[in-house]
């Protein structure tokens, strides 16, 4: 049980430090073109070595603003989740459920899931070149997705032994 609940709590580290590259990195696009390597992120937007403020059509902004946000706030909860399995690993009685824990990181998981989704419906016709495709930060972001859901429902499942 021991080695079960390091595991997970590696697991955990992984994804939280997962997250915070996925959302500070500046490669959720990625291209080729006569210029060089072009990558945009949800905050910068670099074009052969040159990088400045992501711009996207007005009626898009919106969209990468609750992009922005979602992924910020399941940095966040993920964060409060670790936290507080630290804190219930060594306060919680025997035979106890970490509750708190796995609803927190579901919730951090229903964040990720809404900016992931909002990103994949908003922005898909920004592709324009053949070579355009999305890049490390984008599938970092679907991993930690997946991670999320899995870790938090370990935390809900599991006793404190």
């Amino acid at each position: 049980m021991l080695v079960l609940l390091a595991g997970i709590f590696v697991v955990h580290i992984a994804t939280v430090v997962m997250l915070f590259v996925s959302t500070i990195a500046n490669v959720w696009m990625a291209g080729t073109s006569a210029t060089g390597t072009n990558t945009t992120g949800l905050w910068l937007n670099c074009d052969a070595g040159k990088c400045h403020q992501t711009t996207f059509a007005e009626e898009d902004m919106a969209s990468l603003k609750a992009v922005q946000a979602f992924m910020i706030l399941a940095i966040i909860f993920s964060f409060i989740s670790l936290v507080m399995f630290v804190v219930q690993l060594f306060t919680m009685e025997k035979g106890k459920r970490f509750y708190i824990t796995g609803a927190i990181m579901l919730i951090c998981w229903l964040f990720i899931l809404i900016a992931v989704s909002i990103y994949t419906a908003r922005f898909p016709h920004y592709f324009t070149a053949p070579r355009d495709h999305h890049g490390y930060s984008f599938i970092l972001a679907w991993i930690c997705f997946c991670f999320s859901f899995i870790i938090g429902i370990l935390y809900l499942v599991l006793r404190k032994k």
